[in-house]
């Protein structure tokens, strides 16, 4: 575990793509200022990361397993941590759901919510009464831009993340007086592994009780409109893990949010012919 004067972080969703590059920019920390635990449901997703971490793996990282869907999961996770000693908490794991919502069922709108909400919900129950207790501490929270304004058929996503945003943004002023800070990072859109294959299934689909008008709107205006949005403004995992943050503050937005939902809706934007006024990795302080 960690050596003494080390941060201990523990980062939800390592599996690949933000968490995945976090937890191995921080292992390889030059000074050696953290111990990372990074965590994922499944081990048997662990090989890109052990990969990546090369030297790092169990020197400067730690895997262990951890589902934010469970109770008991997260409970065991954390109880595993030398004394629940845990500096800094990363919540990075997410899913996405996208679609006219008149297609999703209820269950699924459910499994989105316990996962973006209710799993930040459990993680940050569990480790606060221990920061609490020391009176240090920081929490981080991967949010997104559709955390900020919606944008068209990510209407369940954005509201899974409407809700992450409103719980932090109470909770970051209750946790001030324990010398505990709460930061939400909202990144737009992410070239990840997962984000790709979402898009290619969603587009073989054929929506059945959606009426045509709103089909077509979706394919042949939306998905082509988020294509471009990913080859004018998609950053890559590693541009959020080392994205430089002018001091420690609340939330912090990388790229346009304007921009963002202008092309996701089918407006032009200059951000999509002149990516540069839209710095890949670039975060910008929005609120404090």
């Amino acid at each position: 575990m960690a050596s003494s004067g080390q941060k201990v972080v523990l980062i939800t969703g390592c599996s690949s793509g933000i968490g995945l590059r976090i937890a191995v920019t921080l292992a390889k920390d030059e000074k050696k200022r953290y111990h990372v635990i990074a965590t994922m449901r499944d081990l048997k997703k662990k090989d890109k990361l052990v990969e990546a971490a090369g030297d790092a793996y169990e020197k400067t990282m730690t895997l262990l397993p951890l589902d934010v869907c469970s109770d008991e999961s997260v409970r065991q996770c954390v109880n595993s941590v030398n004394d629940r000693h845990i500096d800094i908490l990363i919540n990075n794991a997410g899913v996405g759901l996208l679609g006219p919502v008149e297609s999703i069922s209820i269950e699924e709108m459910k499994r989105v919510f316990d996962t973006n909400f209710f799993g930040v919900v459990r993680m940050i129950k569990e480790v606060m009464p221990d920061m609490k207790k020391r009176r240090s501490g920081h929490i981080v929270v991967m949010s997104s831009v559709m955390g900020l304004q919606g944008v068209v058929f990510n209407d369940v996503y954005t509201a899974s993340k409407f809700a992450m945003e409103g719980f932090c943004e109470s909770m970051a002023v209750q946790l001030l007086k324990f010398n505990i800070r709460l930061s939400m990072i909202e990144p737009g859109p992410v070239h990840t592994e997962f984000e790709t294959k979402m898009m290619e299934d969603v587009a073989k689909m054929d929506f059945p009780g959606v009426d045509a008008d709103t089909v077509r709107y979706f394919k042949d205006v939306y998905l082509p409109s988020s294509t471009d949005i990913f080859e004018a403004m998609g950053q890559m995992p590693e541009d959020i893990a080392k994205a430089p943050a002018p001091r420690c503050d609340m939330n912090y937005l990388c790229l346009s949010v304007h921009c963002f939902v202008s092309v996701a809706e089918g407006k032009s934007c200059e951000a999509k012919k002149t990516p540069e006024g839209c710095t890949a990795g670039d975060c910008k302080m929005v609120s404090s």
